[in-house]
C-alpha cells in the first residue's frame, strides 16, 4: 500500500499528466515552456499569480487553459484595442468564445455583447480600465459567474512602472466590486519595486509569484554613440544593408522623426511602413497588417507600435532615438526573435537624445497645483455632484491629466462614484497644504525617472557586458559565465552582416 507521500506524487503526475494533455488538446503543444505550467496549475486552484516572463515566452496560455478549463467567463484587462482585436480573432480561429467590449464596438455590437454576457456567456471578455472604470458595466459583470481576471500589460498599475497608466489604479477597487475572482497579472518588465506595487495596487499581497528571468539568449545586444543626426542616419542604414532578410523595427521618440526616417529609407530603395499615435485608426491597422503579413519587411514608429504585437520573426529592433528607460528599452528589444531564432537590437544614440528624454519626463503626472485645481472644481459642485464630462468643462487641467489627477484621489478614496457615473467628493475639509503632501508621491516618482533615465545612459555607455547591466538592473542573477555574455558588442563584436 502506498503512503502519503506516494499517494500525492502520483496525484501529482496525474494533475500534470491532465495538463499536458489538456494543452496538446486545446493548443496542440507538445509541451509547456519554461514557468507556463506552474501559472496554470495556480490558476486551476483558485490562487492569485503575478507572472513575468519576457517577451515571446507565452504569457497568453497561462490564462487561456485555465480559463478554458474552468466553469464560467473570464475578463481580460488590456490596454490597447489593437492587442485585444489581434487575441480575440486568435481564439475564435480555434473555435473558443470571446468578445471584446471597448470604445470602438457601435451600440448595437455593444448591446449585443452585453446581452450574450447577460446570458450567461463563459468565454473571454476582453476589456480596457476604462470600460471598467463604468458603474453600468462593471454591474452586467457581477451578475456574471466569472472565473479569472486577467491584466494583461500588468507593469501598467505601478507608480514606479514605466508604462504607469492612470486607468490601472482603479483596478484594486474594481476586483473587489466584482466579488473577488482569481487575479493574474502579466507582465515582461517588473522591478522588485514594480512586484510590489502591483501587489498592493492590485489588492493581493498574498499572490505566487512565478518569475522565469529576463535573458534571451538569442538577442545579440548594440549600442553606437553617433556624433550627429547625419551620422546617426548613415549608421542605421549601414546597418539594414546588412541584414540577410528578416523583418525589423526601427523606433524613434517623436512623431517627426518617424516621417524623416521613413523618408531616408525611401531614398534608399528601403520599403517601409510607418505607426504613430496621430495617425488614423485605419492607416495604422492597415501599415500594421502589411507589416505583420510581411508584404513590407520594416515599420518605423513610435513607441505605439509594438505592445503585444506577436510576430516571431523579428530579426532586428533598432532604436533610433533611445526610450526613457530600461524597462521600455528591453520590451520594445524583445519584440526581436519571439521564434527562439537569432536575432539583434541597435542602440543609436547622441547628446541631444537624452535632453529630449529629460523633455519628455517634465510634466507627465500631476502637481500639487493640478491636484488642488480638481480638488475645488469638485467642491464648486457642492450637493450636485458631477459626471467626468461635467467636470472637466469647469476645471482647469485638460482631461487626461484630470483623469490622472481622479485616480490619485479614487486610490485615496478621496472620491467615490455611483452607478450613473456621478463623483462624489467625499473629502471636503482638505486645504492646499494637506493636497500638497500628497503630491509629493508624484516628485518621488519624477526623482525615480531621472534615476531609470540615467540606468539606461549607464547601459548605452558601458564598455562591459550589456546583457549584465541589464540583469543587475532587474535583480536578475542568471549567470553569464566568466568570459560574459557572449551576446553583446562588448563580449563579442558581430560584423554587420552576421546574424547568426
Amino acid at each position: 500500500m502506498a503512503d502519503d507521500g506516494d499517494e500525492g506524487a502520483t496525484a501529482r503526475a496525474a494533475t500534470r499528466s491532465g495538463l499536458a494533455a489538456k494543452l496538446r488538446e486545446r493548443f496542440g503543444f507538445r509541451a509547456f515552456r519554461p514557468g507556463q505550467e506552474r501559472v496554470v496549475r495556480a490558476a486551476m486552484r483558485g490562487r492569485d499569480t503575478v507572472v513575468v516572463m519576457p517577451t515571446g515566452s507565452g504569457k497568453s496560455l497561462c490564462f487561456q487553459l485555465p480559463a478554458l478549463e474552468l466553469p464560467g467567463a473570464t475578463i481580460v484587462v488590456s490596454p490597447l484595442i489593437a492587442l485585444m482585436k489581434d487575441q480575440t480573432e486568435a481564439l475564435r480561429e480555434r473555435g473558443h468564445d470571446a468578445l471584446t467590449i471597448n470604445s470602438t464596438l457601435t451600440d448595437s455590437a455593444r448591446a449585443e455583447a452585453e446581452a450574450r454576457i447577460r446570458d450567461g456567456f463563459e468565454g473571454f471578455v476582453y476589456t480596457t480600465p476604462e470600460q471598467l472604470a463604468d458603474p453600468e458595466f462593471r454591474a452586467l459583470l457581477r451578475e456574471a459567474a466569472l472565473d479569472l481576471f486577467v491584466i494583461d500589460e500588468a507593469h501598467c498599475v505601478s507608480k514606479w512602472g514605466h508604462d504607469f497608466r492612470p486607468d490601472y489604479l482603479a483596478l484594486g477597487s474594481v476586483i473587489e466590486d466584482l466579488g473577488r475572482p482569481t487575479v493574474l497579472a502579466l507582465t515582461a518588465t517588473a522591478t522588485a519595486d514594480v512586484v510590489e506595487d502591483m501587489l498592493d495596487g492590485l489588492g493581493i499581497p498574498d499572490a505566487e509569484i512565478v518569475h522565469t528571468g529576463f535573458f534571451r539568449p538569442n538577442i545579440h545586444l548594440a549600442a553606437e554613440n553617433v556624433a550627429d543626426a547625419g551620422r546617426k542616419a548613415e549608421r542605421l542604414i549601414e546597418f539594414l544593408h546588412g541584414q540577410a532578410g528578416g523583418s525589423g523595427v526601427v523606433y524613434s521618440a517623436t512623431v517627426k522623426g518617424v516621417a524623416e526616417i521613413a523618408a531616408t529609407l525611401a531614398a534608399e530603395g528601403m520599403e517601409a511602413a510607418t505607426y504613430h499615435g496621430r495617425m488614423k485608426r485605419a492607416d495604422r491597422d492597415a501599415n500594421q497588417d502589411r507589416f505583420m503579413s510581411g508584404e513590407v519587411p520594416i515599420m518605423v514608429a513610435t513607441n505605439a507600435f509594438g505592445m503585444g504585437i506577436d510576430k516571431p520573426d523579428v530579426r532586428f529592433v533598432v532604436h533610433f532615438h533611445p526610450p526613457g528607460n530600461i524597462e521600455a528599452f528591453y520590451q520594445e528589444f524583445g519584440r526581436a526573435g519571439r521564434d527562439g531564432e537569432p536575432a539583434r537590437s541597435l542602440l543609436l544614440h547622441q547628446e541631444s537624445d537624452w535632453k529630449l528624454q529629460n523633455f519628455f519626463q517634465g510634466g507627465r503626472y500631476p502637481s500639487a497645483e493640478d491636484l488642488v485645481n480638481a480638488h475645488h472644481a469638485l467642491k464648486r459642485f457642492g450637493a450636485e455632484p458631477p459626471s467626468f464630462d461635467r467636470l472637466v468643462e469647469s476645471c482647469p487641467l485638460p482631461r487626461a491629466k484630470l483623469k490622472a489627477t481622479l485616480n490619485f484621489f479614487r486610490a485615496r478614496r478621496l472620491i467615490k462614484e455611483d452607478l450613473t457615473g456621478r463623483i462624489f467628493l467625499l473629502r471636503d475639509d482638505l486645504d492646499r497644504d494637506d493636497l500638497t503632501r500628497m503630491a509629493r508621491v508624484y516628485e518621488d516618482r519624477e526623482a525615480r525617472d531621472r534615476m531609470n533615465l540615467q540606468r539606461l545612459v549607464d547601459y548605452a555607455e558601458t564598455r562591459g557586458c550589456r546583457w549584465a547591466a541589464l540583469l543587475d538592473y532587474f535583480g536578475d542573477e542568471t549567470p553569464l559565465g566568466d568570459g560574459g555574455c557572449g551576446l553583446c558588442d562588448n563580449c563579442r563584436p558581430i560584423p554587420l552582416d552576421d546574424v547568426a
